[in-house]
């Protein structure tokens, strides 16, 4: 027993000193192939991206990757999300690669300039950069100025000719060269690409370009959009962002005005959560906008319990500090903001005016009931008899006073504004609700 013991014993030793030696022979136990990282760029160009890139590349650098390829597909975006997102392109040690798979324009071609290298496939094309507001017309002079020195540096960074960069942000560059007169932006396909020193070569696929640059035979990583960056690329889409606040807003507004707490409530505070959740995810807001949203909300609710206003102003000032806290694009949450106050004030116009009768959310929100005399409710007592019946003033009416009717029935009666003495004969001529007016039976009468 003794003996087994003592051999269990020297065998852990010997294999503690096995495994502590192990590390300082890494080709002993690892393979020596190389590490390529690939990372999709797909869709739009939008902020939501930009977390999932930072993060990809992040993981890369962790794992020691030895080469980052960026497998870009997109017909381009914003133009402040592809100045961040190219600042993580230069942030990193890693050698990098854009692999135009079918297009990379407008803020994709951007982004393929940063890259160390770039390979294209045969059908694909690069360019096309000119910037244009959201409602499809140019920039001004000073956004196109920005963005034409930024093509202009993206292409310098890698010793690449300039000029075909500006070409495909300004059309008043003439580059017949590559099929670019005045008056046309440049876009590449992968012949043009390559003689002027826009592409590395032309490859077929993923494969291909790992074969053509000696990573055959390399371990290949694809990062992978994961189900919360998905939701959150879709949720800071500036399509998507102000019909959310439309719908929170608009939400919000009809649960004002209806009893209890219902589908409204419900539909603008979910549209309102999912805003700051995406915005959340993608890097864009901090606790502290969701915080100052939440304290908004409840001076707005105090509001109603406690006149004066201050509270309300109080809060709508904090609810909408706490937007423009979420995003760091000014100007495009402003415009959300405008849209969604215009949608919610023609959508409530629209259905308390055409719709109001035909849609039963408004039985909460509408008191269809009248006090009429039809249903019996009576405001006053009204004394239409009295017409025409002859009286005695038991007081002067100055135009008011007493008269008595049928010999005992007394009533408050008005003239018509002259002065009648008391114990005058006066007839009723009018009766309108309590009111009672009457004149003087004259002698001659």
């Amino acid at each position: 027993m003794k003996k087994v013991l003592r051999i269990s014993y020297i065998s852990a030793i010997l294999l503690a000193l096995v495994l502590s030696v192990l590390p300082l022979f890494p080709g002993q136990i690892s393979s020596a192939e190389k590490v390529v990282h690939v990372i999709p760029i797909k869709g739009n160009v939008e902020k939501g991206l930009l977390a999932f890139i930072n993060r990809s590349i992040d993981t890369a650098e962790k794992q020691g990757a030895d080469l980052i390829v960026f497998d870009i597909n997109t017909p381009g975006g914003l133009v402040d999300a592809a100045s961040e997102i190219a600042d993580s392109f230069r942030g990193t040690t890693i050698e990098t690669i854009a692999f135009v798979n079918n297009r990379a324009l407008s803020a994709g071609a951007y982004l393929a300039l940063y890259a160390d290298r770039i390979y294209m496939t045969p059908s694909a094309s690069m360019g096309a950069a000119a910037v244009i507001t959201g409602d499809g017309n140019a920039a001004d002079d000073k956004s196109q100025s920005y963005w034409l020195n930024e093509m202009k540096n993206a292409a310098e960074l890698n010793g690449r000719d300039p000029k075909y960069a500006m070409g495909m942000a300004d059309k008043e560059i003439d580059l017949p060269e590559v099929g670019a007169e005045r008056g046309k932006l440049v876009t590449l396909g992968p012949n043009n690409a390559l003689e002027v020193g826009y592409s590395e070569g032309t490859v077929n696929n993923l494969d291909d370009l790992l074969s053509q640059i000696g990573f055959e035979d390399a371990q290949v990583v694809t990062s992978e959009v994961s189900f919360a960056e998905k939701i959150a690329r879709f949720l800071t889409d500036p399509v998507v962002v102000p019909i959310l606040l439309s719908i929170g807003s608009l939400g919000l507004v009809l649960e004002l005005y209806s009893p209890g707490f219902g589908i409204p409530g419900a539909m603008g505070i979910s549209a309102l959560l999912l805003f700051f959740y995406g915005h959340l995810v993608a890097g864009l807001a901090g606790m502290e906008s969701i915080i100052l949203f939440v304290i908004g909300v409840v001076l707005i609710v105090l509001e109603l319990f406690v006149p004066g206003g201050i509270l309300g102003i109080l809060g709508l000032g904090a609810v909408i500090v706490s937007f423009f806290l979420a995003t760091d694009d000014i100007a495009g949450m402003g415009l959300s903001l405008l849209i969604a106050m215009i949608v919610t004030v023609a959508v409530m116009i629209l259905m308390f005016t055409v719709f109001r009768k035909r849609i039963r959310l408004f039985d909460r929100i509408v008191l269809r009931d009248s006090t009429n005399s039809e249903q019996g409710y009576v405001s006053n007592v009204s004394r239409i008899e009295l017409v025409g019946q002859e009286g005695v003033t038991l007081t002067p009416l100055r135009p008011a006073g007493t008269a008595v009717f049928n010999s005992d029935e007394r009533f408050d009666v008005v003239t018509e504004g002259n002065f009648i003495g008391a114990n005058k004969k006066i007839r009723v001529i009018k009766a309108e609700g309590s009111r009672i007016v009457v004149r003087e039976i004259q002698s001659a009468e």
